[in-house]
């Protein structure tokens, strides 16, 4: 994958630049980017998956040979028409894509914009998947949903849905102990206290980062 340069000072979050490439930090280069409108206002903005360029973060695995294990972060970038806005930079919000999984892969990231929500998912092969989606509200992407799988193989033990705007969470259980079996679920509807929306700007490492199921 291309990366991009930028040698210049770090941007404030207020003046507008004329390209998304102007917002890049000093010390970072894009690794991924993601277009999309995400204010209704029926122009595509520009989110910017960042990565740290750290040449002491580069090394050498005897196994899979060179790997660079710089974090990686967030800019999401609205068109304004005449130019683009900074509305959320978190640096190194994301791990790695080199992390080292263990006996399995480590979890992988993706990022999409979906009838204006900015959904960020991790897949974890047979195991299954968690996504946190994010709507653009005071100045900032707020968290509103969560959804997860948990599996085995090909078989679904678990789903988890929470909408964080009316606290409201749906747990769906496979009761059939039999992997080989039908699936059967047992739906369990509850309320979460949470009642603060949480910035995607605040959220430090979503390696660490929990949503509150309670």
């Amino acid at each position: 994958m291309q990366e991009v340069f930028n040698t210049g000072k770090e941007f404030s979050k207020t003046p507008k630049r004329k390209k998304p490439e102007d917002f890049l930090p000093h010390g970072y280069a894009i690794f991924d980017t993601i277009y999309g409108d995400l204010n209704k206002d029926n122009l595509e903005d520009c989110v910017f998956i960042i990565k740290k360029t750290d040449k002491n973060k580069i090394i050498k695995d005897e196994y899979r040979g060179r790997l660079n294990r710089n974090r990686r972060g967030i800019l999401v970038l609205l068109n304004k028409n005449d130019g683009y806005e900074l509305v959320v930079k978190n640096y190194e919000c994301f791990s790695s894509e080199n992390e080292d999984g263990g006996v399995y892969f480590a979890p992988e990231l993706y990022i999409e914009i979906i009838k204006g929500k900015l959904v960020i998912s991790y897949g974890h092969g047979r195991y299954g998947y968690w996504s946190y989606t994010f709507r653009y509200q005071n100045n900032d992407l707020e968290l509103i949903g969560y959804d997860a799988s948990s599996n085995h193989g090909p078989t679904v033990l678990s789903e988890t849905s929470i909408n964080f705007l009316t606290r409201k969470k749906i747990l769906n259980e496979n009761i059939n102990d039999d992997y080989e079996g039908d699936e059967v679920f047992k739906k369990t509807e509850s309320k979460i206290s949470q009642s603060k929306l949480i910035k995607l700007s605040e959220i430090e490492d979503f390696d660490e980062f929990e949503v509150s199921e309670e």
